[in-house]
């Protein structure tokens, strides 16, 4: 059995003047949150598909890493991951870069055997590999 999340968008209008909106009804963390061309390829207030991609692998990624640590015998005291999400115009809009920074904290594992279990965490969250088309890197700092 597997597991089965949703979001529904709604959208009025053309491209560049329409609007639109997110909602995630089982969550209830969206709820008619507003996006369009300006929140995506502007300044203007609203989330765009980008941020909602980085927030997926950043969430992704730091649970896999919690879970592979754990796997080693190792409990973080804190793992803080910003995902950066890059969209290309050249050519057409494609993401272009996906660039994860990592601070973590974990007592007692040596640097060489972190970045690797970080490494396979970054290969195998399930967000990683849904978007293997895109290029990814790891800035993994162990404090």
């Amino acid at each position: 059995m597997g597991i089965s999340r949703q979001a529904n968008a709604h959208w009025e209008g053309d491209l560049k003047t329409g609007t639109g909106q997110l909602s995630t009804p089982q969550s209830g963390l969206m709820d008619k949150t507003r996006y369009g061309f300006n929140s995506r390829f502007g300044e203007e207030k609203g989330t765009n598909p980008e941020e909602l991609i980085a927030a997926a692998h950043a969430g992704c990624f730091t649970m896999a890493l919690s879970a592979k640590l754990a796997e080693a015998g190792f409990t973080a005291t804190s793992l803080d991951t910003v995902a950066k999400v890059d969209l290309s115009t050249e050519g057409g809009p494609q993401l272009s870069q996906i660039t994860l920074t990592l601070k973590a904290v974990v007592p007692g594992i040596e640097a060489a055997q972190f970045r690797a279990i970080a490494d396979d965490a970054k290969q195998n969250c399930p967000v990683s590999k849904a978007l293997s088309a895109v290029p990814v890197t790891l800035d993994a700092n162990l404090a």
